[in-house]
Parts: structure tokens; sequence; C-alpha cells
């Protein structure tokens, strides 16, 4: 995996070479939901204006909402059996 340093930010270029394709595919959903996020909000995780219990609880919410997901995932895979 290459590293570079680019403007004082931290950036990675990574040589897809060295990826398998499910990992390609996960690099580049992160990428765009980067993207939709600065859209969305003008910000991206450097931002400085969160505090601790604000990170926690974003994350908190944004693992209940991955847990209905599941829920409903296996509720469609048991009415499909």
């Amino acid at each position: 995996m290459e590293k570079n340093t680019v403007d004082n930010e931290k950036h990675m270029v990574i040589s897809n070479k060295e990826l398998d394709s499910v990992v390609y595919s996960v690099i580049e959903k992160f990428k765009s939901r980067a993207d939709f996020g600065m859209a969305k909000y003008g910000k991206n995780l450097d931002r400085d204006d969160l505090s601790v219990l604000d990170w926690i609880q974003h994350a908190q919410e944004e693992h209940m909402d991955a847990i209905l997901y599941l829920e409903k995932l296996k509720q469609l895979h048991l009415i499909k059996k």
C-alpha cells in the first residue's frame, strides 16, 4: 500500500493492484459515503465541533439503524423459507 502526504493533510493512495475486489469495493463505498456526507453537511470527519459524547451518540444511532436493517433482512429471509 502506497501512502503519500499532500498539503499537510493525511491522504492515502491505494494501488488497486494490491487489493482484492471485495476490499476495493468497500473502499469505493467509503469514498462515496464521504462525498455524500460532505455534500449534505459541508463537513467531514476532521471536524472539531462535536464532543466525545456527540460522536458516541452518532455512533449509537447508526448502529441502531444497522440492527433494524438486519432484523428486516432476517424477517424477509424467514418469510421466504
